[in-house]
């Protein structure tokens, strides 16, 4: 007789008392998700895009751009986007579970997280409503664009263009400008 394996249902309580060891860790609806320290090649496409985003945000006031260690917290889910929009909370001793939602959410494709950005990320992120939530794929040198209902899905190879609602005129960049030599 073969007997189904039982998979763990974890808590936001374990989660936090996981080891401060050099992993991310994050829990989407009671499963935990282990990602090893990103290498240098996955931190410096994320500042490309960082430097690329933060002169736009500033400017039409979309908020503030966040790194890791800031998480998106709903019931029994909480993760840490390599990279997020966010306007400010109305108080700035707001908890996790009362900040506003990212107008933007960014995760950078790794070999060990590449399957669950496009699949059960996706899907949360389209749960919690975040108007865009961009996949930069390193494999495929693009970014891969879900939206809520995945009307507005898409992948885009050579040129990324943001139209957030609250700002008059979008963001164009090239998105090879991501994947450019660099000395590592």
């Amino acid at each position: 007789m073969v007997m189904a394996a039982i998979a763990k249902v974890w808590t936001l309580g374990e989660l936090h008392s996981l080891p401060d060891d050099g992993n991310k860790y994050e829990l989407i609806r009671g499963e935990l998700l282990v990602t090893p320290a990103p290498r240098p090649s996955h931190e410096l496409v994320l500042t490309r895009l960082m430097n690329i985003l933060f002169p736009y945000v500033f400017a039409h006031d979309l908020g503030w751009i966040f790194r890791p260690r800031a998480v998106i917290r709903e019931s029994d889910s909480e993760v840490e986007p390599d990279l997020m929009v966010r306007q400010p909370p109305a108080h700035d001793d707001a908890s996790w579970e009362d900040q506003p939602l990212p107008l933007l959410v960014v995760e950078c494709t790794s070999r060990s997280t590449r399957r669950r950005d496009h699949s059960m990320k996706r899907d949360f992120y389209r749960g919690l409503g975040i108007a865009e939530y961009w996949v930069v794929d390193r494999e495929t040198l693009s970014i891969h664009v879900y939206t809520p209902g995945g009307k507005g899905d898409r992948v885009e190879k050579r040129e990324m263009i943001w139209r957030p609602s609250a700002a008059p005129d979008p963001l164009h960049f090239a998105v090879p400008g991501l994947f450019g030599p660099s000395s590592f």
